[in-house]
């Protein structure tokens, strides 16, 4: 099947064609008080609520002011809404309506896309958790016993959650480093990113029943990009015994497009495979093809490229980082966002983390202004971009998530 191409003739060529239609959140300057959504295609935005009325079908969930109401509808109204944006674009009968109605991405403020219930952190790259075993536990096994039994996880603060362009505080809390005889108090020394790549719940469960491998398309809505900023010195001295907790709580960015998981099938691989034999609830070798997702990350620090971290070499997938956070019986909710944890692959310009890629400090980046960074000063700005292959040798973009430091 070939892809449609749209009547908007520059996004054919574009990560942001009728192959994606991303959504998102925006206000401008004709209706600045009001938020709409809108959906990407090109360099513009529709408002999908106007488009709709347009189009002669008014649909409340896309004259919402978040993407929540589309959220919570389920799967069939998400495909159903997928196709009528689609045939908008595509059929040359609604050019004339829905021309006026794209605005220039350069002429919106774009807002955080829906709100955010609950927030779960992962650590499910194999190549990060080594890496940081072999920093902090020389000499012994990298991995915890646990961790190629089940996907390791945090619950994190949601209320922190903020769009791309939010400036980041540099946080403050208690430090102490491993020569000092008591903790100090003051602003992080170690502010560090995490590259990730995050997956927006939809439709909520029941509380008691768990979400199996396979329900994970009917809850997943879509896909967007994290930078789970973390202050290494706080939480070195704050997470034993109950984990991250003020070292990661302060900033959690993520991109402003949600990228829906049915744009995403072509990019879907398998997994690494699996050395460890998985339970039964985590075990998909067989059924269903496994939720691997062929992503191309790049990380950049003031504009250079420093890491381009590839999220097919994940350990643990999506579904099952979404079985294991159900399996005891937590339900989900909608606006739900669990995120990967640190993407980082094999070599060391594929890590997604300032304390992997100077080795805790030891080896500073050289940036070609000639300054060098071993962790994050005030100014700098972390930009993380994406893109995944699409049909017919196409492009998906997932945007990009930025933020800069501030004293």
């Amino acid at each position: 099947m070939t892809t449609p191409r749209s009547w908007l003739a520059p996004a054919n060529d574009s990560p942001f064609g009728v192959h994606n239609l991303p959504y998102g959140v925006f206000t401008a300057a004709d209706r600045p008080g009001r938020r709409r959504i809108g959906v990407r295609i090109g360099d513009s935005v529709l408002d999908a609520g106007a488009a709709a009325r347009a189009a002669g079908a008014p649909s409340v969930l896309l004259d919402a002011d978040s993407l929540n109401p589309l959220l919570a509808a389920g799967r069939p109204v998400w495909t159903e809404v997928r196709a009528s944006l689609t045939r908008w674009l595509t059929e040359e009968s609604y050019r004339d309506a829905l021309a006026p109605l794209l605005l220039p991405l350069a002429e919106v403020e774009l807002h955080l896309p829906f709100e955010v219930a609950d927030y779960v952190d992962f650590y499910a790259s194999e190549h990060h958790a080594t890496n940081l075993g072999k920093m902090f536990r020389p000499g012994t096994e990298p991995l915890t016993p646990n961790w190629k039994h089940l996907p390791i996880g945090y619950h994190g603060r949601s209320g922190t959650v903020v769009v791309s362009g939010t400036p980041v505080s540099r946080p403050q809390g208690q430090r102490k480093a491993p020569t000092d005889a008591a903790p100090s108090f003051g602003p992080t020394r170690r502010l560090d990113i995490e590259a990730e790549v995050g997956f927006v719940v939809g439709t909520p469960s029941t509380m008691g029943t768990p979400v199996t491998l396979a329900g994970f398309r009917e809850h997943v809505f879509g896909v967007c990009l994290v930078n789970d900023w973390s202050a290494r010195d706080i939480q070195a001295w704050e997470y034993v015994p109950l984990g991250p907790f003020l070292g990661k709580s302060f900033a959690t960015s993520v991109s402003p497009w949600i990228v829906p998981l049915d744009a995403l099938e072509h990019a879907r691989v398998a997994p690494p495979a699996r050395d460890v034999e998985p339970l039964p609830y985590l075990d998909d070798r067989s059924g269903e093809e496994p939720w691997g997702l062929d992503l191309a990350l790049e990380v950049r620090l003031n504009g250079h490229p420093v890491s381009r971290p590839p999220f097919a070499s994940m350990y643990w997938t999506a579904a099952q980082q979404l079985a294991h956070m159900t399996v005891n019986g937590a339900s989900l909710r909608t606006g739900d966002l669990f995120a990967s944890g640190t993407v980082s692959g094999p070599e060391p310009e594929t890590r997604g983390a300032l304390i992997e890629l100077t080795w805790n400090g030891e080896n500073p980046l050289k940036l070609p202004d000639g300054s060098t960074r071993t962790f994050l000063e005030d100014g700098d700005e972390v930009t993380i971009t994406a893109t995944a292959p699409g049909p017919d040798g196409t492009v998906i973009g997932l945007g990009e998530v930025t933020g800069r430091i501030t004293p």
